[in-house]
């Protein structure tokens, strides 16, 4: 059970699950300021972990959320699966440091 004494977590203090529930989490917010909705997949699997709809734009995004780690640069340094290009899904970076996400420039 986690204490509420007001600290974050570090990101070695989580768990690999965690970190992805939370850099999701942070990443729907994030897509709010950017005038998108957001809905969530809440299953484990998939190759999106939520799609994104900006009303203004009428234009609907499938996006898969990166969690920067210090051994694994997010921005192009993680390719997306062949069935991802195909769809055309968007990845969103998050650093669970400093708690800022981007939109990830594909390189392919």
């Amino acid at each position: 059970m986690l204490e509420t004494t007001g600290r974050k977590l570090t990101n070695d203090e989580m768990s690999k699950n965690r970190k992805g529930d939370f850099a999701e989490l942070y990443a729907v917010t994030w897509l709010w300021d950017q005038g998108y909705e957001a809905f969530k997949n809440y299953g484990s699997d998939g190759i999106v972990d939520m799609i994104a709809w900006n009303p203004t734009q009428n234009k609907i995004v499938l996006i898969d959320v990166k969690t920067l780690h210090t051994t694994k640069p997010v921005n192009g340094g993680r390719p997306r699966t062949d069935q991802q290009k195909k769809l055309n899904v968007r990845q969103v970076g998050f650093d669970p440091v400093t708690r800022k996400a981007w939109w990830v420039e594909h390189r392919e």
